[in-house]
């Protein structure tokens, strides 16, 4: 590749074809410090996640934030402990949902694929000014449904964590070994030429 990557990043990850180096550089790190994340910062996040593309533009993503002490509880008590050791640091926690119904009241079946390019977009432009995010699908639903007073009509998919990186050594030991890049599947692993397999 042209742009050289920072060495934790090029040791764990490396493309078969060349990437913008964006692609490479986000991943999902658990060790947050407790740097407070600007408004200005933290709405740009979401000025990109605007722009995601979406079935019919019908543009179904909603995300709940928390960034105030008393809202970060909030969402403490529906988020799993084994998620809740590591992220309970973020400065900023945000719940990403769908509106499973389209502005005609149908069912829209491309919810959940539209709110997760959102999410896609936001982890994007995140690392793009400087931020870590981690999202994950440790937390109690039903619970987070009635705490936030969340509709019938949309579906939870994943709480966000937002935020500066923090120390590896700051984890418990167990997450430390973990904190490292992931590695991907080749491509010929998940793409098939004119029929499944």
């Amino acid at each position: 590749m042209s742009t050289s990557l920072p060495n934790e990043i090029e040791t764990h990850r490396q493309p078969d074809h060349e990437i913008n180096p964006q692609f490479l550089e986000r991943w999902s790190p658990r060790s947050f410090s407790n740097q407070e994340v600007s408004e200005e910062v933290l709405l740009s996040l979401f000025e990109a996640a605007r722009w995601a593309p979406s079935g019919s533009n019908n543009q179904p993503w909603r995300f709940i934030v928390a960034r105030t002490p008393e809202q970060l509880a909030k969402f403490h008590t529906f988020i799993n402990p084994f998620n809740l050791v590591w992220c309970e640091k973020a400065p900023v926690l945000a719940l990403v949902i769908s509106h499973t119904k389209t502005p005609k009241g149908t069912d829209n079946p491309s919810h959940a694929f539209d709110a997760g390019t959102a999410w896609g977009y936001l982890a994007l432009e995140a690392n793009n000014q400087g931020l870590i995010t981690h999202a994950m699908g440790g937390f109690e639903a039903d619970q987070a449904r009635e705490t936030l007073q969340i509709p019938a009509d949309y579906q939870l998919h994943a709480v966000i964590a937002i935020g500066y990186r923090g120390p590896a050594d700051a984890l418990p030991e167990k997450l430390q070994e973990r904190e490292i890049p992931s590695g991907r599947r080749e491509v010929s692993e998940f793409v098939y030429a004119g029929q499944f397999e």
